[in-house]
């Protein structure tokens, strides 16, 4: 997708997990401006889940911070990088893979109509676990709080 040099970036990361699979499951957001800086951190404690759920869960999360953090009209010019470390989530997403789990249905309907809607310049790229150490960091923390 075109990236207009002219418009600010924001990068977001975002990871899901559960310990088991289903388990106790968190979800974290990092998202940082074009400058590198932090704009909102989030850990987010999610029940019993599974991972592919929680993945999902905070890619929601982070859009509707997102919504909470720029004006609708501010969010429609903004680029967003959307980075993860789940290769299945950002996939589907991208629509590259079928969604074949039932229970993530919804979850990719909403993601869906948040982008419709708020985030239509959303760029998804899949990450190794290593570039996502905050997101994952965070994750683990609300986990922990769980």
């Amino acid at each position: 997708k075109f990236q207009n040099p002219q418009r600010s970036k924001i990068i977001v990361f975002t990871d899901g997990g559960a310990r088991g699979n289903p388990g106790p499951a968190g979800a974290g957001v990092y998202i940082v401006g074009a400058d590198g800086k932090p704009l909102r951190s989030i850990a987010e404690f999610l029940g019993r889940q599974t991972n592919n759920w929680a993945e999902y869960q905070a890619v929601i999360l982070a859009l509707e911070a997102l919504k909470k953090l720029f004006s609708k009209a501010r969010l429609r010019e903004l680029d967003i990088e959307l980075k993860l470390d789940s290769e299945l989530v950002a996939r589907q997403l991208r629509g590259e893979y079928q969604i074949k789990e039932p229970t993530l249905f919804p979850q990719f309907i909403k993601v869906h109509n948040l982008r419709v809607s708020d985030v239509p310049n959303l760029t998804i790229t899949h990450v190794p676990r290593a570039q996502n150490k905050d997101a994952d960091r965070l994750a683990n923390e609300a986990m922990d709080r769980g």
